[in-house]
């Protein structure tokens, strides 16, 4: 494992490596997935590519109110890379190299929960196509003021069940998809 991190510039402008450098750089180490921890700029499109050429597994953090909306910052943040790629073909990236979009929000309580697991499905027409695998569901609040919920799965079979299976985890997935109602909460 190789951690790389970004340097601003010296007091001399000199010396930046950014984020965008290091997912390149990080590349011709001939990686077998890569993290970045947030992405939040024009190395988006480097991310994308990097996925797009057989890093599975790779991921990455991005700030968003909602799975669909990371999907609008990673398009904008590509346009920020003036790749010069119309947005369908933005989209079709991101369709190929993202399988899962894993929300998170801070709840009432200050606890942050897992709110929502969605597939990205595909690309019809000019629109990303997302389904829900897991959805938290807020079912009361405790005496000690904490929030309880509990997530309920789809049911859905994702497009990636095939690559699960290959590595041996099909059946718990399919397991955790069958519909039950267990607590959620830290």
């Amino acid at each position: 494992m190789v951690q790389l991190e970004t340097r601003p510039s010296n007091i001399e402008g000199n010396g930046q490596v950014d984020q965008r450098d290091l997912v390149r750089n990080a590349l011709r180490m001939r990686p077998d997935r890569i993290i970045v921890g947030e992405v939040r700029g024009p190395e988006a499109f480097d991310m994308l590519q990097a996925m797009n050429t057989g890093h599975n597994g790779s991921m990455s953090t991005i700030h968003a109110n909602t799975a669909r909306d990371a999907l609008a910052r990673i398009e904008n943040m590509v346009l920020m890379a003036n790749a010069g790629l119309p947005v369908r073909a933005i989209r079709g990236q991101i369709t190929s190299a993202v399988d899962l979009i894993i929300h998170s929000e801070r709840m009432r309580d200050g606890v942050r929960r897992v709110t929502e697991v969605v597939e990205v499905a595909g690309l019809e027409d000019e629109v990303i196509s997302l389904g829900a695998l897991f959805t938290y569901r807020f079912t009361g609040e405790g005496q000690d003021g904490m929030l309880r919920g509990a997530f309920e799965p789809s049911g859905t079979r994702p497009r990636f069940l095939p690559r699960l299976e290959y590595y041996g985890l099909g059946g718990a997935f399919l397991e955790a998809l069958k519909p039950s109602m267990t607590d959620a909460s830290p």
